[in-house]
């Protein structure tokens, strides 16, 4: 064998085990992909206005809510991410908003300080003219041929209801149901009934107090008009506000 027979045979064998090591070595795993970002916390806000009422008086509260897919008031309840809500407290109160999601709790509050009613606003200082401006200043709720609920027409006179009675949060009364003629005894006293209590229902949502209400349903006992006439039935489907002395 010549010697550069020798070499060529030596350099092709090196050749060959580089060849082979390179095959075996195994590349290495690629890196495990970050982890997902942690869910973002909850933000909330909670605000009333005004912060100070008179005992009776209404407050309106407002929230908004990130991140959050469950919220809730205390004495409120469950409620939507972002809103507003009139809310009426007996006493000086602190609500307390609680966001919960995904990445946590978050909480908010806001004071609501309830003071007695003025002299001015109760009526104390002139109670005799009391049922004289109730009688000029709440107006009757009047109501479409066999319903119960409050016409679109009505809700600027159930809103006046309500700013007179807010006004004067001492003043009790009855709402009476009424109805037209047509009609059985006994239905026309459970119409009469649903009326006086969609309207009683409208008061409370306004903030009046649901104790100064009374409701009691007369159905077609009592007319306003005794004529057999469209114009004449029209006054009869009423709730009628009636002061309690």
């Amino acid at each position: 064998m010549t010697l550069q027979r020798f070499k060529s045979i030596t350099q092709l064998s090196a050749l060959s085990t580089i060849l082979f090591l390179g095959a075996c070595h195994k590349k290495p795993a690629p890196p495990p992909p970050p982890p997902p970002p942690p869910p973002t916390a909850p933000t909330a806000s909670l605000s009333a206005n005004p912060t100070t009422v008179e005992k009776g008086q209404s407050t309106t509260l407002t929230w908004q809510t990130t991140n959050a897919t469950d919220v809730s008031i205390d004495g409120i309840g469950p409620v939507q991410p972002n809103g507003s809500q009139q809310a009426t407290p007996q006493d000086s109160t602190t609500y307390q908003l609680t966001a919960k999601g995904p990445g946590g709790t978050q909480e908010a509050t806001a004071r609501v300080t309830v003071t007695a009613p003025s002299a001015a606003t109760t009526g104390t200082s002139a109670p005799a003219g009391e049922e004289e401006l109730f009688s000029t200043s709440v107006k009757d709720i009047y109501f479409e041929y066999d319903k119960g609920d409050i016409r679109p027409d009505q809700q600027s006179a159930v809103q006046s209801d309500i700013d007179f009675l807010r006004q004067h949060p001492s003043i009790r009364f009855t709402i009476e149901g009424h109805c037209d003629e047509r009609g059985s005894t006994e239905y026309n006293l459970a119409l009469g009934d649903t009326r006086a209590s969609s309207v009683k229902t409208a008061l409370v949502q306004g903030g009046i107090s649901a104790e100064n209400i009374k409701t009691i349903s007369y159905g077609k006992e009592k007319p306003f008009c005794s004529e057999s006439t469209e114009q004449c039935w029209q006054q009869n489907r009423r709730a009628h506000f009636v002061y309690q002395r």
